[in-house]
């Protein structure tokens, strides 16, 4: 079908009414209106395509040009931003730079996306035109709750990382008294088991020691009967004190098993601690998470911190919404009116075509 050029305007061409300045004559207004042969370049086909405009009708509109040109810049700008906050957030996920790079590329390509969709709904009717804007405000809030970390990670990068290792030193206290409790009732009962046999071995120690004394003291004249030499009742206690010697010895040989198995299993789970500790220390890191949950410490501790977030978010906030809402503010001029009326031709053509 050969090109049609859709030109919907009426223009006064009798004489204007009166006013304090004189109205610019109608065939200046029709000449700067009707630029038929205006040709834009690709800067600003490209951020016409951004704010959804149809080129094709935006470049015969003088004034709706820069309009669409301005919405086209803001969505620019969202996009970009998005694009960079997404790919700093990747970068504290993965650890290969160009991975963060192309996943920062697609969540800011779908940011962009959604948009320009509503972006396009505002533009379709006016009548219903606070829906798209209510709906990005919730989006935009979202996101820009969510964006604000990242940003806020790389602003106050050294107070983060500070607190993220007082944070982690907490975490392995807690890990280890954790691991210690877990075990309390296994190594009380062995150190209990080993504290009996030990006061037992040490009463036949004491007993077999005193036995001996008193025999040398016998023997001496220095204790006892007070007479030097092997008498009765030197030999009485001689017999008692190899009697405790044998005592001694054959309990020591009894509960020694016993005091060393309690040892040995005390010791292990003392090493099963010290694993389950090196392995849990191994997964504290520096992490997106970690960072977040440092942030949020600081946050707390912090109202310069805090003050800056909220601001952050509601700057951030701003940004998102910035192109939708201009796109909202801003008046309708001929492009819409232009738009409208082509969309009614081609409905009345595609109803007449199948009648």
């Amino acid at each position: 079908m050969p090109n049609k050029k859709y030109l919907f305007f009426v223009f006064p061409t009798g004489q204007p009414q009166p006013t304090k300045k004189q109205p610019v004559p109608a065939v200046t207004i029709k000449k700067i209106v009707m630029q038929e042969n205006y040709l834009p370049n690709r800067r600003e086909q490209f951020l016409w395509w951004l704010s959804t405009a149809e080129t094709a009708l935006v470049k015969d509109a003088v004034v709706d040009r820069n309009r669409h040109s301005i919405v086209g810049m803001l969505v620019l700008g969202t996009w970009s931003f998005a694009t960079l906050a997404w790919a700093y957030f990747f970068s504290t996920v993965v650890s290969a730079w160009w991975i963060a790079l192309v996943l920062g590329i697609f969540m800011g390509g779908l940011i962009l996306f959604i948009d320009r969709a509503l972006i396009k709904g505002v533009q379709k009717s006016k009548s219903n035109g606070w829906k798209p804007l209510v709906f990005r405000l919730f989006l935009a809030l979202a996101i820009g709750l969510f964006m604000a970390q990242p940003a806020l990670l790389f602003l106050f990068e050294k107070e983060v990382k500070v607190q993220a290792s007082i944070d982690n030193e907490k975490r392995k206290k807690i890990k280890n008294t954790e691991l210690v409790k877990t075990h309390q009732d296994e190594k009380e009962q062995l150190l209990n088991q080993k504290t009996i046999a030990t006061a037992t071995l040490n009463q036949y120690y004491v007993e077999m020691v005193n036995t001996r004394n008193q025999f040398i003291a016998e023997t001496d004249g220095t204790g006892g009967s007070k007479k030097i030499g092997l008498k009765d009742i030197a030999l009485a206690k001689k017999a008692a004190a190899d009697k405790a010697a044998i005592d001694y010895q054959t309990i020591l040989e009894k509960l020694t098993p016993t005091i060393q198995y309690a040892d040995s299993a005390i010791q292990l789970i003392n090493i099963d601690i010290a694993k389950e500790q090196a392995s849990f220390n191994q997964l504290l890191n520096n992490g997106f998470i970690t960072q977040i949950e440092a942030l949020d410490h600081l946050i707390q501790q912090n109202k310069a911190v805090a003050f800056r977030y909220y601001l952050l978010v509601v700057l951030l906030l701003l940004i998102e919404i910035m192109p939708l809402l201009a796109k909202y503010l801003l008046p309708s001029g001929t492009y819409e009116i232009n738009a409208e009326l082509v969309e009614a031709e081609e409905i009345k053509l595609i109803k007449k075509t199948y009648s």
